[in-house]
């Protein structure tokens, strides 16, 4: 099997291009096909550290972009670095925040040189450039980061399409430049072009063959621009044309997505790690995952329902907990419903990964389907 620095392909499914690997970081080794629970302003919402660890994150996430804006990103240079500042005893990915300046707006200004924008939380002028994008994950202190891509949504105009990707790409080089692959984390170009197949071919190509000025090249790839409208067919289409371009020995990243069936089949087509809010985001709404589909515990049915959310979870939750107890505690409001909650759920996603990890390795993910949790079939989602 294929391996580079940090990254060791391990075992291929039979029956599809999925593959289980490994990622070693400086601060532990991540099994993959991974998910990462998102903890965006340097916490995942309604988990402590200890819950978090308990639940069994092997990453977290973490947005370089809000860190900046607040506490800073030299606060948390100065506090040991963002792992050690949340306490947590696992790797951490930065995203670089293209797609929260993306959804700012009217707020924000997109030229050549970078973005400015105001600020989300004061309303002051800032400004972010690729180079800049850099220096901040690096005082994060994080293991894996990413470019700062500009970002079209699906809907956007073809021509606008093409400007984002292309932009991307010198945004891309300007990063590798001032990235220095011997002493600092690994970096992740990001591919994007819509869901336009050939503009997602040529943007692979694209960053595949670029190269920085001390002859480094990227450590992996993230496919951005998902999740932000298309629909499911057109974003498998998507992989489907792209992820056969990227190299073999590097890890790929699908960026924001999705439902446990939307990560099943991207696995399929060789994606390594995943990322998205729906686990806790749904706990707060009061949506459980379960093997059947996602239940609404606000729902009256479950008031006098003694059953733990999914018999088949291992969960703190779901061990000590009924549906009736938390029905009763979301009703009312209570802050122990979204962190028990967020404990199923986040629970819930890293165990079917654990699962698609074993299947890959024995033969078997062929025999795994769950169509109820795609993004066509949910259930109860969070909006």
């Amino acid at each position: 099997m294929t391996s580079f620095p940090f990254f060791q392909h391990i075992s291929s499914d039979r029956s599809s291009l999925a593959r289980e690997g490994v990622i070693r970081t400086r601060h532990g080794v991540v099994p993959t096909p991974a998910f990462m629970p998102v903890g965006t302003r340097g916490t995942v919402k309604g988990l402590t550290p200890d819950t978090l660890s308990a639940c069994g994150a092997e990453i977290v996430l973490v947005n370089a972009f809000h860190l900046w804006l607040r506490p800073g990103t030299e606060r948390v240079r100065e506090a040991g670095g963002i792992g050690r500042m949340m306490g947590v005893d696992c790797p951490v990915l930065s995203d670089s925040g293209g797609y929260q300046i993306h959804s700012l707006e009217t707020r924000r200004t997109v030229t050549e040189e970078g973005v400015s924008f105001l600020s989300p939380y004061d309303g002051a002028k800032v400004f972010l450039s690729p180079e800049i994008s850099v220096a901040h994950s690096e005082a994060l202190g994080v293991d894996i980061r990413m470019v700062l891509d500009d970002l079209a949504g699906a809907a956007a105009p073809p021509a606008r399409i093409r400007e984002a990707m292309e932009r991307t790409h010198r945004w891309a080089l300007r990063a590798l430049n001032a990235w220095d692959p011997g002493t600092t984390a690994p970096l992740f170009g990001i591919i994007q072009g819509g869901v336009d197949r050939a503009l997602r071919e040529e943007s692979a190509r694209g960053l595949v063959s670029l190269v920085g000025s001390r002859g480094q090249s990227f450590s992996g790839f993230g496919i951005g621009g998902l999740g932000v409208g298309e629909t499911v067919d057109e974003r498998l289409s998507v992989l489907d044309a792209t992820v056969p371009i990227l190299p073999e020995n590097r890890p790929r990243y699908l960026m924001g997505v999705g439902y446990p069936g939307d990560i099943l089949e991207a696995v399929r087509r060789g994606v390594d790690l995943f990322d998205c809010v729906l686990p806790t985001r749904n706990a707060r709404n009061g949506s459980y995952f379960t093997r059947e589909g996602a239940i609404a515990i606000r729902n009256a049915r479950f008031r006098e329902d003694d059953r733990p959310i999914d018999s088949s979870c291992g969960c703190a939750t779901c061990r000590r907990h009924s549906r009736a107890y938390l029905h009763h505690l979301v009703k009312n409001d209570e802050m122990t419903g979204a962190i028990l909650g967020t404990i199923h759920n986040v629970s819930f996603y890293l165990e079917i990964m654990r699962e698609i990890r074993a299947r890959i390795r024995s033969g078997t993910l062929s025999g795994l389907d769950w169509p109820c949790f795609t993004t066509r079939h949910a259930i109860g989602g969070d909006s």
